[in-house]
């Protein structure tokens, strides 16, 4: 008898695990999705333009650069100093 009731408590388990397995199974099965809204496509689309322009203002640099060459380039003393001192005291 105790045999009988132990099959029966054992069909009754292994009953309820198949069914769980279906369940797992069946959850396993199914995949996860993720989408981009249309502000975080144009923040990609921002960035990439960003990081492709050059830091260096070309034009900036070569007007500079032509003045220097032609000597026509001259910083105040009093001008240099100061910012001088401003880098020193903001360390």
């Amino acid at each position: 008898m105790r045999i009988d009731a132990y099959n029966q408590i054992a069909q009754l388990y292994g009953v309820n695990k198949a069914a769980a397995t279906q369940k797992n199974a069946k959850a396993a099965s199914s995949k996860d999705q993720f989408t981009i809204s249309q502000a975080g496509r144009d923040l990609q689309i921002a960035k990439a333009a960003v990081s492709e322009a050059s830091d260096i203002r070309e034009d900036k640099v070569a007007l500079l650069k032509s003045k220097i060459e032609s000597g026509e380039y001259s910083v105040s003393a009093d001008d240099f100093a100061a910012k001088l001192l401003e880098k020193y005291n903001s360390l």
